[in-house]
């Protein structure tokens, strides 16, 4: 791991909970000077006192991803307090757990206006920043389901998916500049974060993540992997790869796996609670850290980010990935 310039300055959306929460942590075990920007007070302060505690400088700064004017001040006051923006990390999400003929309009875009364009100004602070500089590493964190839409997240994965497309624009304009501003992509598969016990929910039990869950703290590793090295991506588990690549060759046997599992698959067998609170007007005043209530099933490292650094390991995560799309196809015919 390459040493980083002394007094770094990170900036991290949706810092107050789940992986960027432990992004925070990541980065102050390393001395860096930490931004935090979310909503709920509570979880910043929670998020301040775990930096502080790992020999980080937190700056906590209650924003809006949402609303563009917040997030430009919010880059100034952290260039004022703690100097210039070395890295960004575009973190911030929100989610409505519902089929999409229950959906409201509204909350669609709110979903959107959290997920995509937090992350459009997000990038376009920092690069309003960094670019002049010519100096600078910006980060997306996208998903698995940025490659492949899944039942009752359409929101979500809608933002996720123009996501990708801003990734690849804006990339290529950065090279097309001959800018030493590195945009890259960190694409996690499920985690086990708090948006499962915080977001707002249609489903008639509680929801989970699908397939094969890892801690927030391995994500968070991987951010900071892609804050240090030059990669155009960098995945977390196995379900990047494999949903983009089932999607290329078999997306009409994918529509119909989805369809028979992607139902179940995302609930618990505990109903759920309707009136408890939900965070996509407001944040939760509580502060519920980074981890959400899958510690049991949760994995804590991931043989996939291994093979992402370290790339002699590529071919072998690659036949693997291709034994679990045969894998697949078998399950959608029986």
């Amino acid at each position: 791991m390459p040493e980083r310039i002394a007094s770094s300055v990170v900036v991290i959306t949706g810092a107050s909970g789940g992986v960027g929460r432990a992004t925070a942590r990541e980065f102050a075990k390393n001395g860096y000077k930490v931004a935090l920007l979310a909503r709920g007070e509570e979880g910043l302060e929670g998020a301040r006192r775990d930096v502080e505690a790992l020999g980080g400088q937190a700056l906590v700064i209650k924003t809006d991803v949402s609303d563009y004017t917040q997030v430009e001040n919010a880059a100034q006051q952290v260039e004022k307090e703690l100097g210039s923006i070395d890295i960004w990390v575009n973190n911030a999400m929100q989610n409505v757990f519902s089929s999409f003929d229950q959906i409201k309009a509204k909350e669609f875009e709110r979903v959107v206006d959290v997920t995509f364009l937090g992350m459009v100004y997000g990038t376009m602070v920092a690069l309003k920043r960094m670019k002049p500089r010519n100096r600078g590493t910006i980060i997306l964190v996208g998903s698995a389901l940025a490659y492949r839409g899944i039942p009752l997240q359409s929101a979500y994965c809608a933002s996720k998916h123009a996501t990708n497309g801003f990734f690849d624009s804006v990339r290529a304009e950065l090279l097309h500049d001959k800018s030493d501003v590195h945009l890259t992509i960190v694409h996690p598969s499920a985690v086990n974060t708090t948006q499962f016990n915080w977001v707002k929910s249609y489903l008639p039990k509680k929801s989970k993540p699908i397939g094969k869950i890892y801690q927030p703290e391995v994500p968070a590793r991987a951010i900071y992997y892609a804050a240090h090295h030059k990669r155009r991506s960098v995945t977390v588990g196995t379900a990047p790869l494999q949903t983009s690549l089932s999607n290329a060759f078999i997306p009409g046997t994918l529509d119909r796996i989805l369809a028979k599992i992607g139902y179940s698959g995302q609930q618990t067998d505990q109903p759920e609670n309707f009136n408890r609170p939900d965070n996509l007007w407001e944040p939760i005043a509580e502060d519920r850290g980074a981890h959400g209530s899958f510690d049991n099933e949760a994995k804590e490292n991931s043989l996939e980010l291994e093979a992402t650094t370290h790339r002699g390991m590529a071919a072998a995560l690659v036949a693997g990935v291709a034994l679990g799309i045969a894998g697949l196809v078998y399950l959608s015919r029986s």
